[in-house]
């Protein structure tokens, strides 16, 4: 008789500029995705069978997360209890030491509890600096983790106007590009909400005679296709600029063509963050077995 398996919702960050994107890939790559260091580090709970991370949300290569999710399933030698939440994370966040990656919490969860599929919604942040003449004027604590679109100043009440083409349930054909995954994915989304707000940088009260303002791009939505928030935050900001009319996200949207999404627009993934992921509370168990 096989020795129990115990499932486990685990939530994690990372910076994400020296990964190939969160998913595994091939061991024998010179850059490997999240997911590899997550199960390389999971091996040291010296479980019965390899365990495997199912992450909720997919990234791409540069984009960070302040908060992932995934499930695993650790099955331990026959007569010894399930682990705590808490030695979950601090296991694994020791043996994860050497790389920006870290283990937030984690909770025990049902049997046929799924992280991707369990899902109610995800929010993403993009965030912008205008004031830079040039993306090598960036300050140098900001690299990596922020765009800086030409131009000294953004049209916030044009892109606001625009947000309103976006949100609600649309067919976003448009604005997603072109993957393998295509053929198999609806592109019909509900975009729940989308905030344009001012933000600040890494101490940057300390050099606010440089005339810096950085923005924050906010997107919620059950789930998202691919690069979909990259091509909206991109499209944005071309109404911030003057590039785009308002009115031409609306046409865009309605065009539902790839192919019609203007050239040179998307965002950069340097600046994306994935925010959080919600769950159903019923879902998870947090009495006893949660660490942060």
């Amino acid at each position: 008789m096989n020795p129990p398996t115990s499932r486990y919702l685990a939530f994690f960050q990372y910076f994400g500029t020296k990964y190939s994107g969160v998913m595994e890939t091939l061991t024998d790559q010179p850059v490997l995705g999240v997911q590899n260091y997550l199960e390389r580090a999971a091996q040291n709970l010296r479980p019965v069978t390899p365990i495997k991370f199912y992450v909720s949300s997919r990234t791409d290569t540069g984009v960070h997360a302040l908060c992932n999710s995934a499930h695993l399933d650790v099955q331990r030698a026959a007569g010894k209890p399930p682990f705590p939440g808490s030695v979950i994370v601090s296991a694994l966040n020791y043996h994860l030491k050497p790389e920006p990656i870290r283990i937030l919490s984690a909770y025990r969860v049902s049997d046929n509890f799924h992280a991707r599929f369990s899902a109610l919604s995800r929010t993403y942040v993009y965030r912008l600096v205008t004031g830079c003449s040039h993306h090598s004027q960036i300050p140098v604590f900001e690299r990596d983790l922020c765009w800086a679109p030409k131009g000294d100043h953004l049209n916030v009440p044009a892109m606001q106007e625009a947000v309103g083409s976006l949100l609600g349930t649309h067919d976003f054909s448009t604005f997603r590009s072109v993957s393998s995954e295509m053929p198999f994915k609806s592109p019909v989304k509900t975009l729940a909400r989308v905030d344009i707000r001012p933000s600040f940088g890494f101490m940057s009260h300390h050099y606010e005679y440089r005339g810096l303002q950085f923005w924050e791009l906010e997107f919620k939505s059950r789930s998202f296709l691919y690069r979909q928030v990259r091509r909206m935050a991109g499209a944005l900001v071309a109404v911030g600029q003057g590039r785009l009319a308002p009115y031409r996200i609306k046409e865009l949207l309605e065009s539902r063509d790839p192919q019609a999404y203007p050239l040179n627009t998307m965002a950069p993934a340097a600046g994306l963050f994935l925010k959080s992921v919600e769950y159903d509370e019923a879902d998870v168990e947090t009495e006893g077995n949660a660490a942060k």
